[in-house]
């Protein structure tokens, strides 16, 4: 996978940072040979960051023809409109299949090319109305972390960052990599939100309730069970009403919500990473039948469970 990384002056060091890191884990970790990515610029030589660093071996805007990815990690806080030459770089890119990306205010820049012309785009939060104004012709959803579109793509603010490109790694190298990444980087890795697209939803987890996130461990060893919410607030020694209530204050989802989408990650991990049936999959994460897997796992990935094995695997 070859990565292209924009960088421009006054770039904080955190937006590079957190794509190097994470597509550097690829390569550190052995999860796969050849992940490689470079920093350009509209001329080579180097730039000087917002905390006045300055990065040199800077590459020429040429380095784009050689990427499968190209990734605009911020953009000005001025939020100046994309000049006509990296737009046209960025439009031809993607005519030739490459992934297009914008992480944070970034996702301006993208949004100016026309690639996000009648699809849904986020960005930092502070700076959502701007967007919204700027490009009509794209809609903005501010409750999500990232949206990726399949060939383009557009996160939310700084952190979200390290979020997408988990995303990234997971789309094109499973699950299980993903996780390493994120287990030696020592942060989540990436939940669903149950919608096509894959549009992601912030973490849910239990901040400093213990009560709950004794019943979200408890509940992650038992998927293959039925997971009623009378039984998780039984379990947790709370009536059903006080419970919901006290869940959504810990985690800022349903109950429902929150165990339909643990059961998606173990179906998507159990996909690509063994040669179950789909009933046994269905089984193992807690659906009632195959057909309900099937409606529930489409309905939040836009592929049906067959197909999106096929992709890690090859298996029908």
């Amino acid at each position: 996978m070859k990565i292209a990384l924009y960088a421009f002056d006054d770039i904080t060091m955190f937006h590079l940072a957190a794509p190097l890191m994470v597509f550097g884990e690829v390569t550190r970790l052995g999860l796969a040979q050849h992940w490689e990515t470079r920093l350009w610029s509209e001329r080579a030589g180097s730039i000087r960051t917002e905390e006045g660093y300055t990065l040199g071996d800077i590459a020429d805007p040429s380095v784009v023809d050689w990427a499968d990815i190209v990734i605009v990690p911020s953009w000005p806080v001025t939020l100046p409109p994309i000049d006509d030459a990296l737009s046209a770089q960025l439009r031809t890119a993607h005519q030739r299949g490459v992934e297009i990306a914008g992480l944070c205010l970034g996702s301006f820049a993208i949004a100016d090319t026309g690639l996000l012309a009648g699809r849904a785009a986020v960005t930092h939060w502070t700076k959502m109305d701007e967007l919204r104004e700027r490009n009509a012709h794209t809609d903005t959803d501010e409750s999500v972390l990232y949206i990726d579109h399949g060939d383009v793509m557009t996160s939310a603010g700084t952190a979200s960052s390290i979020d997408s490109c988990l995303h990234i790694v997971r789309k094109h190298l499973g699950s299980a990599a993903a996780t390493r990444v994120a287990r030696s980087l020592v942060v989540a890795p990436h939940r669903d939100g149950g919608q096509a697209q894959y549009i992601e939803r912030p973490v849910t987890t239990a901040a400093d309730d213990t009560t709950i996130a004794d019943v979200m461990q408890w509940a992650l060893g038992r998927l293959h069970e039925p997971l009623p919410i009378e039984r998780l607030a039984d379990r947790a020694r709370m009536s059903r009403r006080s419970f919901i209530r006290q869940f959504q204050s810990a985690t800022g989802s349903t109950p429902a919500r929150w165990v339909l989408e643990q059961r998606l990650n173990e179906a998507r991990t159990l996909l690509e990473t063994t040669t179950r049936s789909i009933e046994n999959v269905a089984a193992a994460c807690g659906f009632g039948s195959a057909v309900t897997f099937r409606q529930n796992f489409t309905s939040a990935f836009a592929v049906a469970p067959s197909a999106y094995r096929k992709q890690f695997t090859g298996d029908s």
